[in-house]
């Protein structure tokens, strides 16, 4: 009885915490093309007193859109978001028993960016990991953003560069790059690098007469760690519209975790081999 109960209590020390979270965005990144409606989806739990979307647009300071409070149907909207619930109908959320979703109707090219949401119990709050949302112009090919993924896993302490290549037609060298990450587990996605100059190296296309620019722009990570793992994303900013690379995931290998996992299992069978030795050695009074 013993054994089975230390079995449990390992089982519980090593797979509980994946249980125990209280916000949970399944999307971390939406495509779309303007005029279309997205829904924004968001799984918390039904006793969370208060349930909000924050909306942050690259380079900018989070805002708060809206919030649902437990035990009403009713939700309230804050900033310029109010504006667009009640006269444009673009926005609205719905607090159902164990989600908290936010639509958008008719997208526009202002509503790329990343919403996070968040809950509150009494002083604490959670935060999702976040969902990007891409708005795509269809008539727009002045830009393109291409980013190369990097295929293979790499180990804790080692060095790798991350590419992004931005060809544009116009607006040359007038656009703003950022990088930015969207990790696991506790990992909130958000800025990490921001391209301020640009002495960047710019080609222009060989073809004789075209006013195209090929920049590539890269991101060094040295000293790699686990808290690094996760997709990172190029985004560039150009001529009041945002564009955003498919991602670079990178993989960071934990050396540690089967060592880790042996020798918990190895501690639980010597303390199982304990617990035989005591009963078989203990004297055994037998009462007729």
């Amino acid at each position: 009885m013993i054994i089975i109960y230390w079995t449990i209590f390992l089982f519980y020390a090593n797979f509980g915490c994946a249980l125990n979270k209280d916000v949970i965005q399944p999307d971390p990144v939406i495509v779309t093309h303007l005029g279309q409606i997205v829904s924004l989806t968001c799984f918390c739990r039904s006793h969370l007193i208060r349930v909000s979307w924050y909306k942050q647009t690259v380079g900018q300071k989070p805002l708060l859109m809206a919030s649902s409070y437990y035990g009403t149907e009713n939700s309230f909207y804050f900033n310029n978001f109010n504006k667009d619930f009640t006269e444009t109908k673009r926005l609205s959320v719905k607090r159902g028993f164990d989600s908290c979703n936010l639509t958008i109707s008719k997208t526009e090219s202002g509503d790329s960016a990343t919403y996070y949401c968040v809950a509150m119990v009494v002083s604490e709050v959670t935060f999702g990991e976040g969902t990007v949302l891409i708005v795509k112009d269809s008539g727009s090919n002045s830009m393109s953003v291409l980013q190369q993924p990097v295929s293979e896993s790499v180990q804790p302490g080692d060095s790798v560069t991350l590419n992004c290549t931005i060809n544009t037609e116009t607006c040359a060298g007038e656009h703003s790059v950022y990088w930015f990450r969207h990790g696991s587990g506790d990992s909130h996605p958000g800025i990490i690098y921001t391209h301020g100059d640009r002495r960047d190296q710019c080609e222009k296309s060989p073809e004789a007469g075209s006013h195209t620019q090929s920049c590539v722009y890269n991101l060094p990570k040295r000293n790699l760690g686990l808290s690094d793992a996760g997709t990172y994303y190029c985004a560039v900013a150009s001529c009041g519209e945002i564009l955003f690379g498919n991602g670079t995931k990178l993989d960071i290998e934990d050396g540690c975790k089967e060592d880790q996992v042996l020798l918990v299992y190895c501690l639980g069978v010597a303390l199982g081999l304990c617990v035989i030795f005591i009963i078989v050695l203990c004297p055994v009074n037998v009462y007729l």
